[in-house]
């Protein structure tokens, strides 16, 4: 029986940044995933995220967006590949949008510039827009474009022959957790849980505070080319009304603007990432891109299906939901990492440092609005 000190189940972008700063802390680790880069399967796989300084689900996740950042930058240096493509992200949305205001209300908050614009001056300074003149716009610095692809590339790269690539049973005992593949027995002191949609499988006491959704993500071919490059047309996010955001790129790929609604989908299991999003789910996307994007419209070329992991609404601490998880489990040497609930992969760097902490520092506690303790099943 092979031993070690942490395991880690689970390598999409969560595990593998806890995985790589457990390694890098000298620590015997290992990592198990059957599923690897290039992969059209699990939370992390495609090309690219969004990454924003300023977050409107919460104003707790802009200092934890320096630190990702910081670690993005890090691994971008260290490796000489291109990580973070920096851009701006305009978000927009109806008067009163409750999304913008939280954006730019966090950004004035940590002394930055009112990011506010006027829809003339956005549609001017990005032709691809044709934003009514009475909503709400602002404008932030700090973003970019998260090539995922490349840092999964990167960071299995950087963790070699401490990874399995096989599919992992893990049993939690008291004096650490058994592990079994199809071949090897494993034994490990602690192990971190990075199980994206197929948590609540593993776990059904946390599956019943998660729902898994299924997303649509499209590829349009844009009537305006020119103005969708990068350079001219900006990451945004647009509030159309309640359960109505849309997201996109711009055609960084010479692949098309991809774009996709941010709004949940029909509830699915882990393993449902078939059929290819349909017309009918991209619908709301393209009529979308039609009235506020019109350099952005045209035909659908390319789809795919992203799955959110999401965490229903606490009640001892109250929220909105969709926070993350990341917290020891009760009674055992388990570490839990999920719902990460569609705007998870920019923190992967710090979470994947608290989530290496949580296995390693007995004093250590993530930050309150992330722990199990603010549902009343673990209070």
């Amino acid at each position: 029986m092979r031993k070690c000190d942490v395991a880690v189940i689970g390598l999409g972008l969560m595990g593998s940044a806890a995985l790589d700063a457990l390694l890098g802390a000298g620590i015997d680790a290992l990592g198990f995933d059957p599923v690897g880069p290039g992969s059209h399967r699990g939370s992390s796989h495609g090309s690219c995220r969004v990454f924003r300084r300023f977050n409107f689900e919460n104003p707790n996740y802009t200092a934890l967006s320096d630190e990702a950042h910081a670690g993005w930058l890090r691994l971008q240096q260290n490796h000489g590949r291109t990580i973070l493509t920096p851009t701006p992200v305009l978000e927009a949305g109806r008067p009163g949008s409750k999304m913008v205001a939280a954006s730019r209300a966090a950004a004035i908050a940590m002394g930055h510039p009112d990011p506010v614009l006027t829809p003339a001056e956005a549609n001017r300074r990005f032709p691809a827009f044709d934003l009514p003149d009475d909503w709400d716009v602002v404008v932030q610095d700090g973003g970019a474009i998260l090539r995922t692809e490349v840092v999964m590339e990167i960071m299995r790269a950087r963790a070699g022959d401490r990874v399995i690539a096989q599919v992992a049973q893990f049993e939690p005992r008291h004096d650490g957790v058994s592990i079994r593949t199809a071949t090897d027995e494993f034994f490990a002191e602690r192990a971190i849980l990075a199980l994206g949609p197929w948590m609540g499988r593993a776990l059904p006491q946390l599956g019943a505070l998660l729902r898994v959704t299924r997303q649509a993500v499209g590829w349009f071919s844009p009537a305006q080319p020119e103005t969708v490059v990068l350079g001219r047309l900006p990451i945004f996010l647009i509030e159309r009304g309640p359960n109505d955001v849309v997201y996109g790129f711009p055609n960084f790929e010479a692949r098309g603007v991809k774009a996709a609604p941010h709004n949940h989908g029909p509830d699915v299991g882990p393993d449902d990432w078939d059929p290819p999003a349909t017309d009918g789910e991209l619908r709301q996307v393209s009529e979308a891109l039609a009235a506020l994007v019109p350099g952005a419209a045209g035909p659908i070329v390319d789809r795919d299906v992203c799955l959110y992991t999401n965490s229903l609404a606490a009640d001892r601490r109250p929220d909105q939901g969709e926070e993350f998880i990341i917290d020891r489990w009760p009674e055992s040497r388990l570490i839990v990492c999920s719902a990460c609930s569609g705007h998870g992969a920019k923190f992967a760097p710090a979470i994947g440092h608290r989530l290496a902490r949580l296995a390693t520092d007995p004093t250590f506690e993530a930050e309150a609005f992330f722990r199990l303790s603010r549902y009343s099943a673990f209070g």
